[in-house]
């Protein structure tokens, strides 16, 4: 059995574990460094509706553009799933003897259920603000539009109350009428950004937001 052999015997080993700790709100996976059109070698879970011989993601590949000794792990940042959940993930680039980086190790867990949960009991745990009982609206310094728009988006979410994988048909449309309400569509890209959130189609977006403006022009009209 080779080095890597076993290197990639170990990391199957603890990510076996690693779900088996974790349950099904998980997903772990081992990415082989050294063929990134074909980089995920091992999935346990189905978080991200991969499957084996997938590519290397984005954040990988623009990782490895770095030196090898530049390459840092990363830990507990955000991701999000091609269907709109809100994932918390890890990365840690596994070496050789060498100092050669040749798989990356990677959890990914589904804090959607938790979100969820966190938002039901919001009003029971949160002290109200003011004597209109209304909360302080928090602001986000973004320095891109994109940042402006995700910030947007949060806000909409947390107003739902639940994360967008979740909702139903008419709950997407109430969301995208709170972004329209709140100038989320006012930035350029501003519909393909919030498909991309939702885990819709663009075209998607675009037919929440006709149904909007009948119902909107009906009622002005009644």
């Amino acid at each position: 059995m080779t080095e890597r052999d076993r290197i990639l015997q170990h990391l199957q080993q603890m990510a076996d574990s690693i779900m088996a700790m974790f349950g099904r709100n998980c997903e772990t996976c081992i990415h082989d460094l050294k063929d990134l059109q074909n980089s995920l070698v091992f999935l346990r879970g189905s978080i991200t509706g991969r499957s084996i011989g997938a590519p290397a993601t984005d954040l990988l590949v623009k990782s490895l553009k770095q030196s090898p000794d530049q390459l840092k792990d990363m830990h507990n940042y955000r991701a999000l799933s091609g269907d709109g959940r809100i994932l918390r993930s890890s990365t840690v680039f596994i070496r050789n003897s060498q100092g050669e980086p040749v798989f990356a190790f990677c959890i990914n867990f589904d804090t959607t259920d938790f979100f969820n949960a966190s938002q039901a009991l919001a009003p029971f745990l949160c002290q109200q603000d003011g004597p209109d009982h209304t909360y302080h609206s928090s602001e986000t310094f973004a320095q891109s539009p994109s940042e402006t728009i995700e910030a947007l988006f949060r806000q909409a979410v947390s107003e739902i109350g639940r994360q967008p994988a979740t909702m139903s048909t008419e709950e997407k449309t109430v969301l995208v009428e709170i972004l329209e309400r709140n100038g989320a569509l006012q930035f350029k890209g501003a519909v393909e950004q919030i498909a991309l959130l939702a885990g819709v189609s663009k075209y998607t977006i675009y037919n929440y937001l006709k149904k909007i403006h009948t119902k909107q022009a009906i009622r002005h009209l009644s």
